[in-house]
Parts: structure tokens; C-alpha cells; sequence
């Protein structure tokens, strides 16, 4: 599997500025439905978020302000991909481990869901994830 994958968004601009538009039922570069949109932001030095995997959930992740690291992990593969780009989106596909890390002060790290939140869908424990991945679950 390929941990890293990107998406390339349209910048719009000029003189005034930049815009990027995602655009729900138009051609677009998300590669699911839009279910959920967040945004993590405010990030204490030195904090790391995420430690999770999904069962089915996919997302990308878009840095739209600073930067940030984030580490794949498919259960045999571990990348550090670091985002600083509102123009590039970072596809994190189910069954992807992810820890968030290295923020930098001005960091907004916006996040686009398949699917609404759903506590069942997470795999919190990297044990039993890697259990589940390598594909020997009990």
C-alpha cells in the first residue's frame, strides 16, 4: 500500500489574494462524499494528537495555515509526511494509523470525512491495530 498520497487543489487568485473552493456534487479532487469538516488549531508545543487508526473512515488532511507532521502507518510501513500546504490535501485511507505531530504555532489543520463521527469506527489501540492490519484478528 502507498502510504502517501496527494491531492492537488485548484488555487484561484490574484492581486486580493488566494481561494481555494472544495465544491460538494461538482467534478472534484476528494475521492469520497464529504460527511464531516474539522479543524484542529491552537496546538500546545510539543503536543502530538491523533494515535488512532479507522476501520472504514477516509479523510484528508489540508494544513491551511502553518504546518504540521503527521506519520503513516499501515502496519508494516511508517512515514513522517509534513504538511504546509492549503493547497495540498494528504489522503489517509482506512486501516492508517496517524499521529499529528510537530505543529507549529499558527497551525490549522483542516480535516474532510467519509463518513460522521462514529466512536465504533475507531482503533485506538496500535496493538490491536497491528494485529488487525498484518490480518490476525482473532
Amino acid at each position: 500500500m502507498e502510504l502517501e498520497k496527494w491531492i492537488e487543489f485548484q488555487r484561484l487568485g490574484d492581486e486580493r489574494g488566494d481561494l481555494v473552493a472544495l465544491e460538494i456534487g461538482q467534478q472534484q479532487e476528494v475521492p469520497f462524499e464529504i460527511k464531516r469538516v474539522y479543524y484542529i488549531y491552537r496546538t500546545g508545543e510539543g503536543v502530538s494528537r491523533g494515535f488512532h487508526a479507522h476501520k472504514t473512515l477516509k479523510q484528508v488532511a489540508i494544513c491551511i495555515s502553518g504546518s504540521c507532521n503527521i506519520t503513516l502507518d499501515d502496519g508494516f510501513s511508517r512515514l513522517d509526511v509534513h504538511l504546509c500546504s492549503p493547497t495540498k490535501g494528504l489522503l489517509i485511507e482506512s486501516f492508517m494509523w496517524r499521529e499529528m505531530h510537530s505543529f507549529s504555532e499558527n497551525c490549522v489543520l483542516l480535516v474532510l470525512a467519509s463518513a460522521h463521527y462514529d466512536e465504533s469506527d475507531y482503533i485506538r489501540n496500535y496493538e490491536e491495530f497491528l494485529r488487525v492490519a498484518r490480518g490476525h484478528e482473532c
